[in-house]
């Protein structure tokens, strides 16, 4: 049968969708035994259940069959992304402008409740189940909407990707997507009360003050639940007791602030929100992994499956002497990604290329990554606005 709507906010039941088709005994005794008190059921999109749902028979069509192995997916060009790449493009930009919204009226005064965000983390949940890597990869390459409300965004998208590597339950996951979006909302507010335009130029001892901010309009909220109020508290601590509010170390650091630590520190290397300015994602992970003292290694282990080894927007060097940009992943080895090849490596230094889509895990050996590139500027432009530029050109290129 198809699930058409689930009583309450999705904190009740235990299911990654709120619609979808109940053809599985497991599943319905997961419902049976969750907190939702009734169902809507469509009839039209489902069977009419005249017998009691068993173990179902499994069909799988010609088209939907695995190809064999290096070979695109049937009805897919070697040379194009996943189609949830542009999806994603669209959902971003929806979703920042409720973020924006919700964040100024927060300034306001305004409360948070579960529900204004419900929507945002929705979409977050239903774009990363459909391909872990594209909306979180694709907010790392936009250099056009405000950096707190994209890196609410990215980091949600990454608390979601990271839940799901990590093998969380349903509702642990979107406790990790909501913790994502809220933990920073006080930055905004502080911000304007300093006058200062950009909260990454806050003297850090006022920026620190963020996160007692931010619990202070959480609870006074009511149904923000227990385990996101503790991530939120918590997402600046750190394992070896060097982080704040509390000093807190150890098992006393909870999992979803554990996630968030890496998450938010993540986004903001390669996004350029740390001192140290702008670092390459695939970098990025390097420096996150030399901080072992501060992160839990499991879990920084279980980041880089969920963003692959050379995350999308990494710059890397082609053995044939071209530089490309990730732009997508090969699930089946994230090793060999989807690039976009846009210059070439001269005596000179760089020399534009005319952009190209290339996926190395279908190219037979034509091409393969050699190392990284450091973020480069190309003709004196500054590199967040070309890297914006090369995937919304691999975004066009794709459609056509």
């Amino acid at each position: 049968m198809f699930i058409q709507r689930l009583e309450g906010n999705w904190f009740r039941h235990p299911f990654w969708k709120a619609r979808f088709v109940l053809d599985d005994p497991a599943r319905l005794r997961a419902l049976r035994n969750s907190a939702v008190q009734w169902v809507l059921i469509d009839a039209g999109k489902g069977c009419d259940v005249a017998q009691p749902i068993t173990e179902p028979a499994r069909t799988v069509s010609p088209s939907a069959r695995p190809g064999p192995a290096g070979l695109a997916p049937a009805g897919r060009r070697a040379d194009a992304l996943s189609p949830e790449i542009a999806r994603a493009e669209r959902l971003a930009r929806a979703a920042g402008k409720a973020i924006n919204r919700l964040f100024l009226e927060t300034r306001l005064g305004k409360q948070i409740a579960a529900s204004d965000i419900a929507p945002v983390v929705d979409d977050i949940y239903a774009s990363v189940q459909r391909n872990i890597y594209a909306f979180g990869g694709l907010l790392r390459c936009q250099s056009d909407q405000v950096h707190l409300y994209r890196h609410a965004l990215a980091v949600s998208a990454l608390m979601v990707a990271l839940a799901r590597r990590m093998g969380l339950p349903p509702d642990e996951a979107r406790a990790a997507g909501m913790v994502g979006l809220l933990m920073d909302t006080a930055l905004a507010q502080i911000s304007a009360e300093t006058g200062v335009a950009d909260y990454r130029n806050l003297p850090e001892d006022v920026a620190q003050g963020h996160v007692l901010l931010a619990m202070t309009q959480l609870r006074a909220a009511g149904d923000i639940p227990r385990a996101v109020l503790t991530g939120c508290l918590q997402h600046h601590e750190r394992l070896d007791g060097t982080g704040y509010p509390q000093g807190l170390s150890g098992d006393a650091i909870g999992t979803l602030a554990r996630m968030a630590a890496v998450c938010d520190d993540f986004d903001q290397m390669v996004s350029g929100g740390l001192a140290a300015g702008p670092l390459d994602p695939a970098h990025a992970l390097d420096a996150i992994r030399a901080k072992e003292a501060g992160y839990d290694a499991a879990i920084v282990d279980r980041l880089v499956e969920a963003v692959g080894i050379y995350p999308i927007g990494s710059v890397v060097r082609l053995r044939s002497g071209r530089v490309a940009m990730v732009v997508d992943q090969d699930d089946a080895d994230t090793a060999l990604p989807v690039v976009r090849i846009f210059a070439a490596l001269g005596p000179g230094g760089m020399v534009a290329l005319r952009p190209t889509t290339l996926a190395l895990g279908q190219c037979y050996g034509e091409d393969a990554i050699v190392g990284i590139a450091d973020p480069p500027g190309l003709n004196g432009q500054p590199f967040a606005d070309l890297r914006a530029e090369i995937m919304a050109g691999a975004v066009r290129a794709s459609a056509r």
